[in-house]
């Protein structure tokens, strides 16, 4: 759904019966949760957080957007059988993250979520599996705590340790895909640019694919 606020800035969100389904698969899919990053003021797509919170089985926080899927994303027209136009976005994080924390060595994998999803509204543009984001104009790294400076979507993993399929939300078509954020170092992603994703991760080890954020991770490029 669109619609306009006081300011004429175009605004993307669910409708109701939307969000409930999207609520109920993030459950399905990553597990429960009783807590939600709400955003306060949206200027464009309503982007709150859910925060499935560690488990015995599954000791790491799961952090997954919920509202950019509203937004449907300018796919070229040779890619539009493969219903790529929503997405939302998944990271996670050691269960001794500080989540709370405003500090941006804490904070910086929320604002990471939050600029890739709102990318393709700001540059009239669309991301998939394989597609790559630079995090700050000039390179450098997100935080004072890592180099990381960009990031990788790759297919998000569920609780189950299995892929996690596109959400079918209606009878007309719309399908919203969920896609894993892989944090790189800036060496990382020129190396998956000039190659491929598939060549980047023959280079990583099992280990640090993981998808939970190892801050001081090896740099596999440098």
């Amino acid at each position: 759904m669109e619609a306009q606020n006081n300011e004429s800035h175009p605004q993307f969100f669910y409708t109701e019966r939307e969000l409930n389904k999207v609520s109920a698969f993030i459950e399905q899919q990553y597990g429960a949760y009783d807590e939600v990053m709400h955003e306060l003021v949206s200027l464009d797509i309503h982007l709150d957080v859910a925060l499935v919170p560690p488990t015995d089985e599954r000791p790491y926080y799961k952090l997954v957007t919920m509202g950019a899927g509203a937004y449907k994303m300018n796919v070229p027209r040779e890619y539009k059988p493969y219903k790529l136009e929503r997405a939302e976005y998944v990271i996670f994080l050691p269960k001794d993250w500080d989540i709370k924390s405003n500090k941006e060595e804490d904070y910086w994998p929320i604002r990471m979520l939050k600029d890739v999803a709102r990318l393709p509204l700001y540059t009239d543009s669309w991301l998939t599996y394989g597609h790559t984001v630079q995090m700050n104009e000039d390179a450098s790294p997100v935080a004072g705590n890592t180099g990381f400076n960009s990031c990788v979507l790759m297919g998000s993993i569920g609780k189950n340790n299995q892929g996690v399929d596109p959400l079918k939300l209606g009878l007309f078509g719309k399908t919203v895909n969920f896609y894993q954020i892989y944090p790189l170092y800036n060496e990382e992603m020129e190396f998956k640019l000039e190659h491929s994703l598939d060549e980047l991760a023959e280079k990583i080890s099992d280990e640090d694919l993981d998808p939970i954020i190892n801050i001081n991770r090896k740099n596999y490029c440098k």
